[in-house]
């Protein structure tokens, strides 16, 4: 009789040894009791790495340094020349329970090494890497919790909303929101977050929560998932001494549900530093010491390096991965160097010579069996089928954006331009005619900035959104929080709403107040017109900030693309040369201004009717000379596909990018 996975795991872990068991198996807690924490904890992974190396490649924007560089590398037929080596051969492990603190100089491949191990590198990494003899897959990325340096958290959310949201959309479908809320809770009171979980976040230009607060916020975003492997990459940076400890004594009792944590630290203090289980040395991209913590004094003792004062034992560590070896003792062997840089260098070529001669291959406490490989297997297997649908996750989505970005959308400032510039300019069209060729030209002159107000509101308005929210977007993206289609869709619903209400309130006071032609048809085929223009705006926006994702590019090329629509928009050229021409068909003002003129109006309507001539059709006005008034209304159809098109190259365009973007 065939057994399901969700069965065949239960049994495999029930044949595990005691202190690997708990009460019972992990899916029982996911898919039955649903609470934080759980009696079991996540499932245990077994984590080694061996001889880890990785290159980058050097992109110089310089081009004579470039040339310089090339022909150097040919001159020394060195092809690995214009590569920078960051790792070189690291090796090591870690258990589930155990903290492992990767220590090491500034740039000595910390950060690097954490990112790979965590699955966030690809091309350009060598090595064997498995989590219970098991290579890394896709299927591994919820069972990894990674904890940025820098909290990259919504600031304008409270801590109590950033986890609520992250629970909803990263919990399985098949908790229930209550579930979900408790597990919030628990998490809330795990992390002492009590006091602030109704604090915004906060972040450069809004006050919330302290430096230590949000680092903790961002460890429990990540341990909602309950994950087997926990990596935080310089947790205490910019803390206090007594915050810094809290935060590693909270890492201890998180490793104590059996969780392997994997943590970069720069210089803890003497009582953090004793609370990890390993250490692993690096320095200049290799490995100096890899074991216990607490036998690291005693390994370099034996190799002659002995402090002469009492000093920190991280200190003393990065004075040897840095070869500063001021009031240490040093080796017989090592002294007699005059030079103060050749004496650094052969201090750190001695100890890495050490670290290889006295190194074994790496190996936890216990290997793991194959039953608690399948386990692994049959525990992420379906990892789609548990997590919320896309309407979920477009709902939720939808929620958080809109409380993310209600200050702006809200914002007295943005009500306050519309109704503003509606005055002005009805007070400066007050009651305008068109009796004549003058009036009718003025008249025409305020169709076309309500094309320009439009456009460029719309367009500036929209085309930072991606810039500004790429880092969030790709964190969550790296965590497969979501699928970026719901994400997009939610964006764009959210933002369209202003966009729908703020040219409604400022049609409304303009129309009547420049004296337009007050008819039902009319006055809805403007608004019609301009909601347009605002959409296929917003759509335009959107394209430029998700193929630029720079804030300071985005402004530029949304500016010049303002000019160019601005100048064949139809207005101030109407009879373009034939070999650019071309320029009007692509823009949208051209259509939206058009569109605009032929709602207002219709050649069958007169003017200049006191001239000696008699009354003359709209039609032969100049002011008219490429606009068929009567030519139907085939703007309308022109400028939906264009927003519709815009929308879905800014989709592929942010696909694209975010893909490629590391974090």
């Amino acid at each position: 009789m065939e057994i399901s996975d969700e069965q065949r795991m239960q049994v495999e872990c029930q044949r595990l040894p005691p202190s690997w068991q708990g009460n019972g198996s992990d899916a029982d807690v996911e898919v039955d009791h649903h609470l934080w924490p759980s009696k079991d904890g996540p499932l245990p992974i077994f984590l080694k790495f061996e001889n880890v190396e990785y290159r980058v490649k050097m992109t110089l924007k310089n081009p004579l340094t470039a040339a310089r560089v090339a022909f150097a590398s040919q001159t020394r037929a060195d092809q690995g020349s214009s590569c920078k080596h960051i790792l070189k051969g690291i090796a090591g492990s870690v258990d589930p329970g155990e903290i492992l603190a990767l220590m090491g100089p500034s740039g000595s491949g910390k950060t690097t090494l954490l990112k790979i191990l965590g699955g966030r590198l690809g091309g350009g990494v060598k090595g064997h890497i498995t989590y219970n003899d098991t290579p890394y897959s896709p299927c591994l990325k919820r069972r990894i919790g990674f904890v940025t340096q820098d909290d990259v958290l919504f600031p304008q959310l409270t801590v109590e909303e950033t986890l609520v949201f992250a629970a909803f959309l990263r919990l399985p479908a098949c908790m229930s929101k209550q579930q979900k809320r408790d597990r919030v809770d628990a998490i809330i009171a795990e992390l002492n977050l009590e006091r602030c979980r109704h604090t915004k976040i906060g972040g450069a230009f809004v006050r919330g929560v302290s430096g230590g607060e949000r680092k903790r916020t961002s460890i429990g975003n990540e341990i909602l998932v309950d994950p087997s492997l926990l990596l935080l990459d310089e947790p205490t940076s910019g803390l206090d001494s007594t915050s810094a400890s809290k935060l590693i004594f909270i890492l201890q009792r998180l490793a104590k549900t059996r969780r392997t944590i994997i943590t970069t630290i720069h210089q803890p203090s003497s009582r953090m530093f004793h609370m990890f289980d390993k250490l692993l040395l690096i320095s200049d991209g290799h490995a100096i010491y890899h074991g216990k913590a607490r036998d690291c004094m005693h390994h370099f003792s034996s190799l002659g390096f002995v402090p002469e004062i009492p000093m920190n034992p991280a200190e003393f560590l990065l004075d040897l991965a840095t070869g500063n070896l001021d009031d240490i003792s040093v080796p017989e062997a090592l002294r007699g160097s005059p030079d103060p840089q050749e004496f650094r260098s052969q201090v750190i070529r001695h100890l890495q010579l050490k670290y290889r001669a006295g190194a074994e291959a790496p190996a936890g406490r216990r290997t793991p069996t194959e039953q608690l490989r399948l386990a692994v297997r049959a525990h992420n297997k379906d990892r789609r089928r548990r997590s919320i649908g896309w309407l979920q996750q477009f709902a939720v989505l939808s929620r958080r954006t809109f409380r993310e970005r209600a200050s702006d959308y809200l914002d007295k400032m943005r009500l306050a331009q519309a109704v503003g510039v509606a005055l002005l300019l009805g007070l400066l069209w007050w009651k305008s005619q068109t009796g004549n060729e003058a009036q009718l030209r003025d008249q025409v002159g305020l169709i076309f900035y309500i094309c320009i107000f439009w456009t460029s509101s719309s367009l500036f308005g929209s085309v930072y959104v991606f810039p500004f929210e790429k880092l969030y977007l790709v964190k969550e993206r790296k965590a497969d929080m979501y699928r970026l289609s719901a994400y997009y869709a939610s964006s764009t619903l959210c933002d369209a709403v202003p966009h729908v209400v703020y040219p409604v309130l400022f049609m409304a006071i303009l129309y009547f107040m420049a004296g337009l032609r007050r008819t039902v048809p009319c006055f809805f085929l403007t608004l019609l017109a301009t909601l347009l223009i605002v959409f296929t705006s917003q759509g335009t926006g959107e394209l430029l900030g998700a193929a630029i994702l720079s804030v300071k590019r985005a402004g530029v090329m949304a500016s010049l693309v303002l000019m160019l629509f601005l100048l064949t928009g139809g207005y101030y050229v109407q009879h373009i040369p034939k070999f650019i021409r071309w320029l009007k068909y692509v823009s949208f003002m051209h259509y939206g201004f058009n569109l605009l003129l032929k709602a207002q109006y219709h050649g069958h309507l007169t003017y200049n009717c006191a001239s000696r001539g008699g009354c003359q059709r709209l039609q032969s006005s100049p002011s008219f000379g490429t606009v068929d008034l009567d030519g139907g209304m085939r703007e309308v159809w022109i400028l939906l596909a264009m927003a519709l098109a815009y929308r879905l190259l800014a989709y592929f365009c942010l696909l694209k990018r975010i893909s490629l973007t590391p974090l």
